[in-house]
């Protein structure tokens, strides 16, 4: 169990403590001497998830059915929890620990329902469905993510209350005293045949992109430096402490790379950086990327020592499984071996003990999802989204706008024309013709991104469109043209194609990138450089998110509190219906030497 909090930091400061020693402590004289016989060795296993997303049952509650898509993949702690208790019957109990690389707590409407419409923050609230299956599957400590930070630092909190394991962060600091805001690391005692205990380090490091995405609710609150560096501070403590194996459990991916430039002083995906650079790590769990990778061994710089990486795939679509093999010598335990492998969830049952444990708040979020609350005169689909300008991310820019030019009436700005930016979150998202519910709605913005609104030039936004094109992969004139082959070029992700409504403009992907906006033209007329715009965008994007130029330096005159989804909802509602004709129109299309793709 984690310490008081306020005991922890008071300690902290003086001796580098972290989380009191949890599981089985040894008997009265079992660090006896070395046996004489053959060397002594023990073995056990740490199994590992991340990018949790608030999954529980394998459920996709934007389309009100099981989840599945073209690789079959499974979802949900209901599916871990079977592979668990399977490793743990094999293993042994006492020989396994259960960890987690963070965001747990935002992506699906389980957890946006607890977090906003049945608060766990009411008073006698609910207790989180993610804290309730994780402190059922027995979790022994958690990193935190940058997207448990969406909600506000009070539901974090009430969820780390709700916890009965650690949610451990050594780099979110307390941005006025710089102390750790959460504990740093938690250390768990494995008993041994031999008499002789296994101390294992467990520490938790999250992305210092926390500070960009999520300004609003942490800026003057906590601070995010760098991994490595934090790493460095810890990982020599810890083996003081007699750590005899030191895992890191880190939300950054492995790449080395930032989706925000050098906006901030740190790497956002470092965890092979940190592996490469801070000697003691026997192994880390990586998250935020949401790829996935069995086993990946960094070499150490200082040591030579080979470190293992492993990422299981997002939502618990898979769990790692860290195996451990160590032998006793010259008086300590040492790590004689270390890989890793992934479980696929896909091949398991839910666990009942899960699916019954909350079997009624998934029946309260079903029920929650499916009010209907207006009509559509004909159905959209984003299918071709990512290629094609279509209605469905029309009524997403067409929302935006309006919501923007509302909030801005009466003020200096309220004759500026408005523009609007947009990305196609899911390919699979559906307004049908007919009824709308609030799942359908929801299912077309699946982030919970605000809505703010920011001065931009035509300048500024020409090479905004600029930027956002690097998402196609060049193709020559003449040559086939396979949608499957000609998006996310060098690794972009839909989230990061922003289309923008107000302007037409043509992207000719003959070009090589950063030539290929042509044709870029405001009420008819070629746009003027100097022209000004309220650009109405998400708080991901302004805040930096995806490196976008200009957006992040412009000048923010209003901001929302509220999600886009909620926006749209309430939109939709009061609307009661929604009519393609009046807002869809092709903008923007895809062109070679000016002739279109499609």
């Amino acid at each position: 169990m984690p310490l008081n909090r306020r005991k922890f930091l008071e300690k902290s400061a003086v001796t580098g403590a972290g989380v009191a020693l949890a599981g089985a402590v040894s008997a009265p004289g079992a660090q006896a001497a070395e046996a004489k016989r053959g060397a002594e060795r023990y073995a056990f296993t740490v199994l590992g998830t991340t990018d949790l997303h608030g999954n529980v049952f394998n459920w996709d509650y934007f389309t009100d059915k099981e989840f599945d898509d073209k690789d079959h993949n499974d979802v949900g702690l209901a599916k871990v929890s079977t592979l668990v208790n399977r490793v743990r019957a094999e293993k042994g109990r006492r020989n396994t620990l259960l960890i987690d690389a963070g965001d747990t707590i935002q992506g699906t409407q389980l957890s946006y329902y607890y977090a906003k419409v049945d608060p766990i923050t009411a008073v006698g609230g609910p207790v989180h469905p993610m804290a309730q299956a994780m402190n059922a599957m027995g979790y022994d400590a958690a990193a935190l993510g940058n997207h448990e930070f969406n909600y506000g630092i009070p539901v974090l909190r009430k969820f780390e209350q709700q916890c009965r394991f650690p949610l451990l962060g050594a780099n979110a600091l307390d941005a006025k005293t710089l102390r750790p805001a959460f504990a740093p690391y938690s250390m768990h005692r494995l008993r041994t045949p031999h008499g002789r205990d296994v101390k294992v380090a467990v520490l938790g490091l999250t992305n210092p992109g926390i500070a960009i995405w999520d300004k609003a609710n942490v800026q003057g609150k906590m601070t995010f430096p760098g991994l490595e560096e934090q790493a460095a501070k810890w990982v020599p403590k810890l083996r003081s402490m007699g750590a005899d194996v030191v895992i890191v459990s880190a939300h950054s991916g492995s790449s080395g790379t930032s989706s925000y430039g050098d906006q901030l002083p740190y790497i956002e995906n470092a965890a092979g950086l940190v592996a490469e650079q801070v000697p003691g790590i026997d192994a880390i769990l990586v998250g935020h990327a949401h790829t996935e990778i069995p086993e990946y061994f960094v070499t150490n710089k200082k040591t030579g020592k080979k470190v293992v990486l492993s990422e299981p795939l997002k939502w618990g679509q898979r769990l790692t499984l860290f195996d451990f093999e160590l032998v006793w010598e010259k008086g300590c335990w040492k790590v004689e071996k270390v890989g890793a492998k992934v479980l696929n969830s896909n091949t398991v049952e839910e666990d009942p003990k899960i699916t019954k444990l909350l079997g009624d708040e998934h029946e309260k979020v079903v029920a929650y999802v499916n009010q209907v609350i207006g009509t559509n005169a004909a159905e959209m689909t984003s299918v071709e989204a990512p290629y094609k300008d279509v209605p469905i991310i029309d009524l997403i820019n067409h929302i935006q706008a309006d919501t923007v030019k509302q909030a801005l009436a009466g003020t200096e700005h309220a004759a500026l024309p408005v523009l609007s930016q947009a990305a196609c979150f899911s390919r699979s998202a559906r307004i049908p013709a007919g009824q709308v519910t609030i799942r359908d709605v929801a299912g077309l913005y699946v982030f919970e991104n605000t809505l703010e609104a920011r001065l931009m030039t035509g300048a500024q936004m020409k090479a905004y469109l600029e930027y956002s094109a690097n998402y196609f992969a060049q193709t020559a004139p003449g040559a086939a043209v396979d949608p499957a082959k000609l998006t996310n070029a060098n690794g972009t992700p839909d989230y990061n194609y922003d289309v923008v409504s107000g302007l037409s403009y043509e992207i000719d992907i003959a070009k090589p990138a950063g030539s290929r906006v042509t044709n870029v033209r405001f009420e008819g007329q070629p746009l003027a450089d100097d022209a000004q715009f309220v650009f109405a965008v998400n708080n991901y994007r302004a805040n930096g998110g995806g490196n976008f130029p200009h957006v992040a330096a412009a000048r923010l005159l209003w901001s929302n509190s509220d999600e886009i989804r909620n926006t749209m909802i309430a939109w939709v509602k009061a609307k009661g219906s929604i009519d393609p004709a009046a807002f869809a129109a092709v903008d923007w299309k895809l062109t070679r030497e000016g002739t279109p793709v499609f």
